[in-house]
């Protein structure tokens, strides 16, 4: 076992269906001897692939969190084939907070890996789920949103792979899931073996991992939901952890490469012109940002940098100097699928 001073109340080798908490140190005014809860589920039924599912490693993304919870109440052991890693509440503090970052140490998980056995309690989460977890399966799957920010449509994202088994079976994978739109890594940016993602995290371990941006706003969608729900049954089933499961039609999945930012350049409130899934052009007006604080003042029009789709915008009204107004795609080339 890899040094950390996490502790498991749940047996990862036991078949059968077990839940409890991972037990992470934390002495602070309130609790001396305290512990953080992060919530975790182990399904395991015989021999098969191992696969960790997360959700909440940014707190403020709520599709996933549900999704698993609800998975982890649907599936019992003579379900599967394998074992199934749960965490509902990756980074419980932030989590439980409602917030992207943590409120302990302001920390993101999704940019701390690998993480450190004895830092501050993101960078212990981080550690345990590199070098504990990861090490156990053959997949993982983490489920994001746009959280409180920005909002997407159903977006999977992935790596382009390391080899040609990789690189079919993340095609498999992304063709079952059946999300509208698939942002393939084909860059700076990936799920690199530097990266400090989970993605990143899987590679160095030779993990195959997908990623999914589900919805945002600070809110859920029931249609992204239940699109979620499904798109993770049919992934499971994919791997063979799921092999009673009888998928339906799928619906195609449009490839994209992200291309670049809109950025705000003025503080105000923002109005949106344009929505995902919209097609733009270089020079195109997306929005603008006006000044109730000023009402005489003309408004900034915000226009596009980039020809493409957009892929996702902000969400709330207010916007200042610098924050990310909308995400803009093209089209993968035949050689970057």
């Amino acid at each position: 076992m890899p040094e950390t001073l996490i502790k498991s109340e749940v047996d990862f080798e036991a078949n059968g269906k077990h839940h409890g908490f991972l037990r992470l140190p934390h002495s602070v005014h309130r609790s001396a001897y305290g512990w953080i809860p992060v919530p975790v589920v182990v399904i395991k039924n015989g021999d098969g692939p191992t696969a960790l599912l997360i959700s909440g490693n940014h707190g403020d993304e709520y599709e996933g969190q549900i999704a698993l919870t609800k998975l982890c109440k649907d599936l019992e052991p003579d379900n599967i084939r394998g074992r199934l890693i749960i965490l509902t509440m990756a980074n419980y503090p932030a989590a439980q907070a409602g917030l992207r970052t943590s409120p302990i140490d302001d920390g993101n998980l999704n940019r701390t890996f690998p993480g450190d056995a004895h830092g501050n309690p993101t960078q212990m989460i981080a550690h345990y789920i590199e070098e504990v977890l990861m090490v156990m399966c053959d997949y993982m799957f983490d489920f994001h949103s746009g959280g409180s920010s920005l909002i997407y449509p159903p977006t999977m994202l992935r790596g382009k792979g390391h080899s040609p088994q990789e690189r079919a079976k993340l095609r498999e994978l992304q063709q079952a899931f059946d999300a509208p739109y698939a942002w393939v890594f084909t860059s700076g940016g990936g799920p690199t073996t530097t990266a400090r993602t989970a993605m990143g995290a899987a590679g160095r371990k030779g993990v195959i991992s997908m990623m999914a941006e589900l919805g945002g706003g600070g809110t859920v969608s029931p249609a992204i939901l239940t699109m979620t729900e499904r798109g993770i049954k049919r992934m499971l089933h994919c791997i063979g952890v799921l092999p009673d499961y009888q998928p339906d039609a799928a619906n195609g999945t449009r490839e994209l490469q992200v291309v670049g930012s809109i950025y705000a350049y003025e503080s105000g409130l923002f109005e949106p012109f344009r929505e995902p899934g919209n097609e733009i052009r270089a020079g195109d007006d997306v929005g603008a940002i006006h000044h109730p604080d000023e009402p005489w003042r003309p408004a900034i029009s915000v226009p596009s940098c980039h020809d493409g789709l957009i892929l996702c915008r902000r969400f709330p009204g207010r916007v200042e100097r610098g924050d990310c107004l909308y995400q803009i795609a093209a089209d993968t080339k035949e050689d970057d699928q």
